[in-house]
């Protein structure tokens, strides 16, 4: 056994023991959040990096779902029932975040041991079950309510008629609507290539379809023509559609053509509508009579769809309206296999939590 130089003091055991501890809870802890290996300082940084982006994913998460239902409990202008409950909800999330971190990085400590990768591998877990959850219908639901609490004036004015869309679906005649849906499919393939065509959401073609045909093309004594009822296309929709096409002469009665001209009108009155889906569906019921819709808006100082409903007599006002609640019932249909009843056991939430064909939230 070797000892040490002379004039030297020999370590105790005690000492010894208290080295090695200290050696080994060095190696057993893990580096600072910051600080990367020296040989893998890329793949470190990596790992780290993913490691914090999805424990951000999880806290999103988890702020916005129970900011939605904090939004859903405490709704009001009183300052006792509503505003100081949401407010103290705020500053509990805030102490329950600084928790968590702290929680988190005691744990990632004790993971550390078994691995430099496995606090990450551990976030993944986490950020998995986070996003199982929010695939929940619950989830959008919180959604909803967190919206209508900070959109304000115009969320309430959209709220207000998505309500309408879920009331013209409660009165529906599900049977016939079923009925039509079945006329729908071999015109599916056409609607959707030309939905595709021209950024138009596939659902709402659907809807302007079962509006304005029932899916049973043909010629109306004011002019309309096959599947959508065309009468007169913007100019610009035509020739669009006759590039896209690459044909000669355009044909109303060809449901393919049509479908197109149908999607190149609604992207016209869209983009016109600054993309507002309700008026863009007015606009297109419209058409360029009385030179279109945003004349008629600007002549009565509308802004909305609710503040022009009112002057609107000679249209059929409710056309938005009937367009969604088909895109509706043709959404439930395709992904349900079915037309719930809206107001049998938790339907009417369920329904809710799917949302409004092109006027999600």
């Amino acid at each position: 056994m070797s000892r040490p130089p002379k004039g030297q003091p020999t370590p105790t055991a005690s000492a010894r023991g208290t080295a090695s501890k200290s050696t080994r809870r060095r190696a057993e802890s893990p580096p600072p959040l910051g600080q990367v290996y020296a040989p893998t300082r890329w793949r470190g940084f990596l790992w780290i990096a993913a490691e914090a982006c999805l424990l951000l994913l999880v806290a999103l998460i988890g702020t916005l779902s129970v900011m939605g239902l904090a939004a859903d409990w405490f709704c009001g202008t009183s300052l006792t029932e509503s505003l100081l409950p949401f407010a103290g909800t705020v500053l509990i999330l805030t102490l329950a975040g600084s928790f968590g971190f702290w929680l988190w990085l005691r744990l990632r400590r004790f993971l550390h041991r078994f691995g430099p990768r496995r606090p990450a591998l551990a976030a993944l877990i986490l950020a998995m079950g986070a996003l199982v959850f929010a695939l929940r219908p619950a989830f959008r639901v919180d959604i909803a309510s967190l919206r209508s609490l900070v959109g304000g004036v115009e969320q309430a004015g959209k709220d207000s008629i998505a309500h309408q869309v879920f009331a013209a679906y409660r009165r529906a005649d599900l049977d016939q609507m079923r009925i039509l849906l079945e006329r729908s499919r071999p015109f599916l393939p056409a609607i959707r290539s030309a939905s595709r065509a021209y950024g138009v959401d596939e659902e709402v073609m659907v809807g302007i379809g079962a509006a304005e045909s029932s899916f049973l093309p043909r010629d109306s004594k004011d002019g309309g023509r096959g599947l959508f009822q065309i009468t007169a296309a913007p100019p610009k929709a035509l020739e669009s559609v006759a590039r896209q096409l690459r044909v000669g002469r355009l044909d109303p009665r060809i449901p393919r053509h049509n479908a197109y001209l149908a999607a190149a009108t609604l992207r016209h009155y869209l983009d016109e509508m600054n993309g507002d889906l309700f008026l863009g569906l007015l606009a297109y019921n419209m058409g360029p009579r009385n030179g279109g819709l945003r004349s008629v808006m600007k002549q009565y100082g509308a802004r909305d769809f609710l503040t022009i409903q009112p002057y609107l007599q000679h249209l059929p006002r409710d056309y938005p309206i009937r367009v969604l609640n088909a895109a509706l019932a043709f959404r439930l249909w395709r992904e349900e296999g079915a037309l719930p009843r809206y107001e049998d056991g938790e339907n009417a939430r369920v329904i809710q939590s799917i949302g409004i064909p092109g006027f999600d939230w």
